[in-house]
This record gives structure tokens, C-alpha cells and sequence, in this order.
């Protein structure tokens, strides 16, 4: 059947086609079954929708990318035939049994998703099906090569290859910023990918995008790395592991991130970029997504165990996490916070104290000694801000950047203690709650800063923290948050009489 093509301006994160019920009842579709498109040689399989009202019958509508991929205008005749389902289906339903899944089993899954030949339904039943019955080592290690396989993959010209990731769920873990630059300016090769904020206060693409490009091409991630040594680009636009990008969009509502699916979509994009030497920073502690030493220890076996597998030698770092590390959190706030220590601002010690750890580890991996006082000599010495600076350039930024140039949102309130006493405890989610709703990370000068951590004394009156924001009514929405939230708790020093 040959319908004419009207573009609809709605996407729905599939390739969407939308059908007349009259036309559906011709072809014997039904809602949520495929169908096969082509026009003037492109040819693309679309989940169907059906309405009776928005496309008249001899009409077909192509939703977001479906046009897209087809190339075709309004009022091009497409070719429509019926299609069946794609075969991960049935392999979806035996992990969903809690089967164990051969080697092409899983590439087939993970070619459908990157093609996105799965409906949203059948990928929320993938990643549901990960959750409930997990995967085995095998497994795990070839769902990773699976995704690896899927996208792009970078190899430099010499190495080694230096990288370190963390698992989230410490706000304010802004390491990122000082650890490429000190590996750098040693002469490593580092070229970081990381994420957009999901549901955390600001991804490190985020922090890094007030003041650099971080939408990077694979070449120019190849060519600033081994020009400069280190790159902070976004993984979003590199095309590494795309089939990793539509599963986080599937777990994302469902607040899940299965154990098997974490491990393979760290360790896919590390494996595209040819890591040879990797650190995986796993924040532990209440308010984190891994909450005891025997969870963190677990990770840690499962990472250095796949590292083995795909030929990356992994060290892992337990790090705490039951409080935001350093005192800024939000984009701007974040990178004024981390380029002031690259001019050599004392604090947060705990940024320091994280950051000289990672890279000591980093370059005892490489067989260097005393890593540790060699990156506090690189930091020190201004060797690491000139070398950022490097990159900032590199990737379109202001040659020269200080930390003056980062601009915050120009209204800010804060955040009084009602009684005198100690912070007894900081609820990381209620912080990024309140950062959030501020304008963080969309947008880049919002957040908050905290005056106050874990164990430090409080008079009454004195400021717990400080809320930034670039309009005035969502400073006044997240002040409203934070007095009903009360993030930071302060108690006296008799708990219980």
C-alpha cells in the first residue's frame, strides 16, 4: 500500500508511524505493530499508532525521526507493508524467564536497540528484565563488546590511554576538572567522556559546557587529546555505545539501573576509546546509589573482573559519599569551585584530598611511584591550570579562562538555621532536589553552596546554605523546598533523653 507522508512534529524516542484505523483494518495492523517503509531506496521499520482524527485514510504520519531517516516531504507516496516483530523479543522474554542468553542472542538485542527496532514497551521490559534476573560475568561481557560493536571507536596513535569514571550519586563530585588536567600536563592521554546530568544537580558535561564546547566530533576528540593530552567532551555526541544512551531513557522513569547494565555501559564507552589504565570511583554512603562497604566491595570485584575481560586494567576507589563533595553544587557554581583550586585556592580539602588520590592511583597503575605527591606537585605548581586552560581553548573556549569569568545566577537566597548545634547529617537527595528546582542543570548559574557539613557547629541565625538561581520565581520554588526538606539537619549534642 502506498500512503502519502505528512510530517508530525512529535517524538516519541521511536521510529513512529501514524495510521488511519481504516488503513490499519487494510493491512491488518494493530497498535504497536510494525510496519515496513520505503522511499526512493530508504527503508526503515516503524512501530505503528493508529488514530482516526490526526491522519486521514491515505495518509501516513512520520513522527520525529522517521521522516528523517525516509528523506522524504510531504505528500511523498511511501511504500507501507506489514512487518513482524524483531527477534530480541523472544530473547527479551527468556531473560525475562531468567534464562541465560548466548553471545548473539545479546548482540541481536543490542543491534535492535541501537537501531530502535524496539518499542518503548519492549525496552522497559529489557531493562526490567536485567533488574529482576541480572546477568553473569560472560553475559555482561558481551552485552559491553555488544555495545562497543554498535558505535563508534577511537584508537590514538600511541598510548597508554588514561580514564576514570564514577558511578554517581555524591552531588558536587567535580573531580573530573582537575584530574584530566594534572594527567595531562604529566603527559598521559585522557580522553574523558562523561554524561548530562540525568537526575542529579549536573552531570560533568554539564559543568564543563559553562565554559567549553563539549559536543565533540570523534576526530576532534582524537586530535585535541593527542595534541593537548586531555579532552572533557560529552559521550552524548561521539556516537560511543549508542545503544547505552536509549537504555538509560528506558530506565530513567522507572528509577532502575540494573547491576549488569551499569557495569556494560561504564565499561563500553572506556573499551571505545581504547582505555588501557582505568580508576572507577564508587561513592558509598547513605543518599548514594551503593550503600555499604559489602555493595561497594561487590562493584569493585564485578569491574576489575570485566576489565580482565575486555583487557582494561581496573583499580577501584571506595570513596564517601554520605555528603556532597566539596560545598558547590550546579553547573557554574561547580566550576568556579574546581578552577579555584586550579589557581590555588586551599579548599575543599575534600575535593583536593579526592582528586590527588584518583590520579596517584592513575599513575601508579602506569608504573610511575608516589603517584600521589607527583600529582600534588603538578597541582601545586600551576602546571595543571595552565594545562586546562589548554583545553578550554582547545575545545572553543576563552583562552585563559580564571575562575572569574564563570558568571552564577544573579539571585540568590539564603538558608538560616533555626536552632544552634552540629549538622548531624546532609540528605544528598534532598540538596539536589532543592538544586533542581532552582534551574539546575538546564540552567547553568543555578544551584547551592553549603556553608555548613557533616559535624560542623551552628548557631542559630547563621547560614546553612545559599541558593543561586537565574529567575527569581524558581529561587523562591526552591526556597520553599528547602524549608520543607530541611537537607541539612543539625542536632544537639544530647540525641536522646
Amino acid at each position: 500500500m502506498k500512503l502519502k507522508a505528512r510530517y508530525i512534529d512529535v517524538d516519541t524516542g521511536e521510529v513512529t508511524a501514524l495510521l488511519h484505523d481504516f488503513d490499519c483494518a487494510e493491512l491488518g495492523l494493530r497498535e504497536k505493530d510494525r510496519v515496513k517503509l520505503s522511499f526512493k531506496g530508504k527503508v526503515t521499520v516503524a512501530i505503528v499508532t493508529t488514530s482516526d482524527t490526526v491522519v486521514k485514510k491515505g495518509e501516513i504520519g512520520l513522527l520525529g525521526s522517521t521522516q528523517q531517516i525516509l528523506e522524504s516531504k510531504n505528500g511523498d507516496l511511501v511504500e507501507v507493508t506489514a512487518s513482524s516483530k524483531p527477534e530480541s523479543v523472544e530473547f527479551i522474554k527468556k531473560k525475562m524467564n531468567g534464562q541465560e542468553l548466548s553471545t548473539e542472542e545479546i548482540a541481536i538485542i543490542i543491534a535492535d536497540i541501537s537501531s530502535r527496532a524496539l518499542s518503548n514497551i519492549e525496552l522497559s521490559a529489557y531493562v526490567t528484565s536485567l533488574y529482576i534476573n541480572g546477568m553473569n560475568m560472560r553475559e555482561t561481557a558481551d552485552l559491553t563488546k555488544a555495545m562497543v560493536a554498535g558505535g563508534e571507536t577511537i584508537s590514538f596513535s600511541n598510548g597508554p590511554i588514561y580514564d576514570h569514571h564514577s558511578i554517581g550519586g555524591c552531588p558536587g563530585n567535580k573531580i573530573t576538572l582537575l584530574v584530566v588536567p594534572i594527567m595531562a600536563a604529566a603527559g598521559c592521554k585522557m580522553p574523558k567522556t562523561s554524561s548530562r546530568a540525568i537526575s542529579s544537580a549536573a552531570g560533568t558535561s554539564d559543568i564543563v559546557e559553562t565554559f567549553a564546547n563539549v559536543a565533540l566530533t570523534p576526530t576532534q576528540l582524537k586530535e585535541i587529546t593527542e595534541r593537548v593530552g586531555g579532552v572533557l567532551a560529552w559521550g552524548g555526541s561521539l556516537n560511543l555505545a549508542p545503544a547505552d544512551d536509549l537504555i538509560i531513557k528506558a530506565e530513567y522513569p522507572l528509577g532502575i539501573d540494573p547491576h549488569a547494565q551499569l557495569l556494560a555501559s561504564v565499561m563500553a564507552k572506556k573499551k571505545a576509546v581504547g582505555a588501557n589504565y582505568l580508576v572507577i570511583d564508587i561513592p558509598m554512603g547513605e543518599g548514594t546509589k551503593v550503600k555499604t562497604m559489602d555493595e561497594a566491595k561487590a562493584y569493585a570485584r564485578d569491574f576489575i573482573q570485566l576489565g580482565e575481560e575486555l583487557d582494561i586494567r581496573v583499580e577501584c576507589a571506595i570513596t564517601y559519599g554520605g555528603q556532597p563533595l566539596g560545598r558547590a553544587i550546579g553547573p557554574a557554581l561547580e566550576s568556579i569551585e574546581a578552577l579555584s583550586i586550579l589557581e590555588g585556592a586551599k579548599g575543599p580539602n575534600s575535593v583536593i584530598e579526592k582528586t590527588l588520590s584518583i590520579c596517584g592511583m592513575l599513575f601508579e597503575m602506569g608504573g610511575e611511584y608516589q603517584g600521589q605527591e607527583k600529582a600534588r606537585q603538578i597541582l601545586e605548581s600551576g602546571k595543571a591550570l595552565k594545562k586546562f586552560q589548554e583545553i578550554v581553548e582547545a575545545q572553543g573556549g576563552k583562552p585563559g579562562i580564571t575562575s572569574q569569568d564563570i558568571k552564577v545566577g544573579q539571585y540568590s537566597v539564603d538558608v538560616i538555621a533555626k536552632q544552634s548545634g552540629y549538622v548531624g547529617q546532609i540528605m544528598n537527595k534532598s540538596l539536589v532536589r532543592v538544586a533542581r528546582t532552582a534551574g539546575s542543570p538546564k540552567d547553568k548559574g543555578a544551584g547551592l553552596v553549603l556553608n555548613k557539613k557533616g559535624g560542623n557547629k551552628v548557631d542559630r541565625g547563621e547560614t546553612l546554605f545559599t541558593i543561586y538561581s537565574e529567575h527569581e520565581w524558581k529561587l523562591q520554588e526552591a526556597l520553599k523546598l528547602a524549608i520543607r526538606l530541611e537537607p541539612v539537619k543539625i542536632q544537639g549534642m544530647i540525641l536522646a533523653r
